[in-house]
């Protein structure tokens, strides 16, 4: 049975964990995938002008994925606009919009290599399974990809992919999303705990839709850019900040 929650997360039955940066390493997949169309596409950068690119890619100054995840665009066509925004700032070539699936087809076969695990997660969600907890996944990307990316990192048989962008065609920080999955968790949202490392789009969004909230700020991880990262804002909204998922154990008093 699960131990005694500490205050403020008394009567937690079940965790939703974000996939992107929380359980999977997905900055190192990205530079993964954008060394990978450095080296075809933008072979004058040196290591630190690949470093700038992932920046630019990373930060999303349009807010490209946020439009992806609220149906205005396409997976293709937010990442044609954030591949437009890495050669315009690198001074790399145009990207016509008929050829961009080549350029997509490099890029995704490097992001698919870097797929790790985060050193802490597996740990993290096998001592959260062991007390009882119901466990699970919501994420902002397709089933497809992210089927396999919990595959390829360990996570397939001990967290349930409960939703994605396909089902309801948005994602967080849309209430609707943690509701739903809530329902398929078999939890309350009341006595659900809710664990991402955005602190708008995944804390402070479940907790507005009824959840209990935690902001996994990792270290050297922020976007920068437009994303709110403020750990204050998270402490003043009642959102405890933590590093590491093993710190989520301690949370829980278990």
């Amino acid at each position: 049975m699960p131990g005694r929650a500490t205050a403020g997360y008394d009567g937690v039955r079940g965790v939703l964990l974000d996939v992107d940066d929380t359980l999977v390493d997905t900055r190192a997949a990205f530079a993964a995938g954008i060394d990978a169309v450095a080296a075809a596409y933008l072979p004058h950068l040196d290591a630190g002008g690949r470093a700038r690119a992932l920046d630019v890619w990373r930060a999303d100054a349009q807010g490209a994925f946020r439009r992806y995840t609220r149906g205005e665009l396409s997976q293709s066509a937010q990442r044609l606009l954030r591949a437009q925004e890495v050669h315009e700032a690198l001074a790399g070539p145009a990207i016509p919009e008929e050829t961009f699936g080549e350029w997509e087809a490099v890029y995704l076969a490097g992001f698919e290599s870097g797929w790790r695990a985060h050193e802490d997660a597996l740990d993290a969600v096998a001592a959260l399974r062991s007390t009882g907890l119901a466990v699970g996944a919501l994420t902002n990307a397709s089933r497809a990809m992210q089927t396999r990316k919990l595959a390829a990192t360990g996570f397939a048989d001990d967290v349930p992919l409960l939703v994605t962008l396909d089902e309801l065609g948005v994602g967080k920080p849309d209430p609707r999303v943690f509701l739903e999955a809530c329902r398929l968790l078999g939890t309350e949202p009341g006595e659900t705990l809710y664990v991402g490392d955005e602190l708008d789009t995944d804390a402070l969004a479940a907790q507005r839709a009824g959840l209990r909230a935690v902001w996994l700020d990792r270290p050297g991880a922020r976007r920068g850019g437009v994303h709110l990262e403020d750990p204050d804002v998270a402490r003043e909204a009642g959102i405890a900040v933590v590093h590491s998922l093993g710190e989520v154990q301690g949370l829980l008093g278990l």
